[in-house]
């Protein structure tokens, strides 16, 4: 009987956990269920999408935009 509350105990507690800890405005890939996306658009890679392009670009920063968002860094030093 001990084990059945303990578990009982457990589940409640993870589902307040749950509750509390629940983030309302969730970014998915596919979107919220009405369409809209809460994420933003990622330009193209390259000087010729960008604002405000640097005056030198070399290898390197080109290696490093090309993998922008990953966490790899560039093979060129």
């Amino acid at each position: 009987m001990g084990l059945i509350r303990l578990a009982v105990a457990g589940a409640a507690g993870y589902a307040l956990y749950k509750y509390a800890t629940r983030d309302e405005g969730q970014a998915t890939l596919a979107g919220s269920a009405s369409g809209n996306r809460s994420f933003q658009r990622v330009r193209d890679a390259g000087t010729a999408e960008m604002s405000n392009a640097p005056r030198t670009w070399n290898r390197v920063d080109e290696a490093s935009d090309e993998s922008f968002p990953a966490s790899d860094p560039p093979s060129h030093y």
